[in-house]
């Protein structure tokens, strides 16, 4: 073990699995290739050659040593005669991320509690393949949990924390994974099930990957996409600037597309927005609502020197939903009006940087699936957003990193992607850690 407790990699407590990369190009590569006409050719090379640098694959964290298993059963093992951690824990990163930056909440996860939980941190979605879109992705994410699932007979539990686009990533990859108890319910007999997402009285139940949903946690997660105003603090609120990154939103592949809301194709709307409804074969909705809503959904949301939308950013799963925040409309899931006011604020020694927690509750929202069709105006369409996600109870916890000097690296400080550079967040994983449901 090394000073904190953890197990030393060095001594071969654990191994990181790699997972093979394919063969297929993604959206950076096929810019830097020229194969889109010449379009931005040279800045499609400077953005993969930034977004490509090695990545270290996904690896499973756990109390004990790990297994000699192929690279997707990526987890660590345990003595035959001792117990077997049966709660699994996906962690899931943002737009050009790495598996790497949730160490420091995967040790802290298992610092806390070494016995019931093993912390898989996802490494299907890494560097430019961020780019490649949010169902793209979400197969991926979607394939990575049924392989580690498949490889731990043990496992009763899951849940899912995401940082950022991870948020979304992770909501359509449970849409995908999400089955009913009796396999054989069909997509009209959820529906019927299906209205009051914020209820606790449900008649059907089902599993995700086959097992039973616990958290689902998103930290400054785009719930609402970073179309509108003020959704990117970055850029301070400029319209001119917005406009501007609205323009070059192509630059990010598909997944910018997605998130400035201009993937329409074929008369359907934009992919978040058929994310707030059951759309087609996808439970969207029904997965997360009536099985991560059993008990609480909470949302961690950033309230930096600028205001950060966390409605969008944190969403928890299962018992737990939480968002932790990006601009604090669109990752919290509020509207201007709806925010905290600063004379509200808390302040906890144990948790400096939480500023204020919205304990759940129910909205009666008035809400048809075929709003999504409807919208057609940047307000319009964050409207039905608004009211569709609305219908579950969400907590909302607000973080603020105003008198940090790590202000400027808000985004990444809330997820303490690294250590060196974003400590200051160290108190919100913590939070997180410390009211996660086992």
């Amino acid at each position: 073990l090394d000073s904190d407790g953890f197990p030393n990699p060095s001594r071969g407590a654990y191994k990181i699995p790699r997972y093979p990369r394919p063969a297929a190009k993604s959206e950076a590569a096929r810019m830097a290739s020229g194969a889109d006409g010449g379009k931005g050719k040279r800045l499609g090379r400077r953005l993969l050659g930034a977004a490509c640098l090695p990545r270290r694959g996904c690896f499973t964290v756990s109390a004990a040593g790990d297994d000699e298993g192929t690279p997707s059963a990526s987890g660590a093992g345990e003595e035959e005669s001792g117990p077997k951690p049966t709660h699994l824990v996906v962690t899931v990163n943002g737009i050009v991320g790495s598996a790497e930056n949730w160490r420091f909440a995967a040790k802290h996860f298992i610092k806390k509690h070494p016995e019931d939980v093993i912390v898989h941190c996802s490494g299907c979605n890494s560097a430019a393949r961020t780019l490649d879109g949010v169902d793209v992705m979400g197969r991926r994410l979607a394939e990575e949990v049924v392989s580690v699932v498949e490889s731990r007979p043990e496992l009763c539990k899951i849940s899912f924390v995401a940082h950022s686009l991870g948020g979304l990533i992770a909501r359509y990859a449970i849409a995908l994974l999400y089955e009913s108890d009796t396999q054989k319910d069909s997509h009209e007999e959820c529906e019927k099930h299906a209205v009051d997402y914020s209820s606790n009285q449900h008649t059907v139940q089902g599993k995700i990957a086959g097992l039973e949903p616990i958290n689902f946690i998103t930290f400054a997660t785009p719930h609402l996409g970073t179309r509108s105003h003020k959704q990117i603090p970055l850029l301070r609120g400029s319209n001119k600037l917005e406009k501007m990154a609205f323009r070059l939103s192509w630059i990010a592949g598909r997944s910018g597309k997605h998130l400035f809301l201009k993937d329409v194709e074929d008369e359907k709307p934009p992919l978040l927005l058929q994310m707030v409804t059951d759309y087609g074969d996808l439970h969207f909705m029904y997965a997360v609502g009536q099985l991560y809503a059993l008990s609480s959904v909470v949302l961690y949301t950033q309230m930096s020197a600028v205001i950060v939308s966390l409605l969008h950013k944190f969403v928890q799963f299962s018992d737990h939903i939480k968002l932790f925040g990006l601009s604090i409309g669109t990752s919290s899931i509020r509207r201007q009006h709806e925010l905290p006011k600063q004379q509200c604020f808390t302040n906890d020694g144990r948790y400096p940087h939480i500023v204020y927690v919205e304990e759940p509750k129910a909205q009666d929202v008035e809400f048809s699936d075929s709003m999504i069709y409807q919208a057609k105006t940047t307000s319009e369409m964050e409207e039905v957003m608004l009211k569709g996600l609305n219908r579950l109870a969400w907590e909302r916890v607000d973080v603020s990193f105003k008198k940090s000097k790590q202000r400027i690296f808000a985004h990444s400080t809330i997820q303490v992607k690294t250590y060196f550079l974003n400590s200051d967040g160290a108190d919100v994983i913590f939070h997180m850690v410390d009211h996660f449901l086992y």
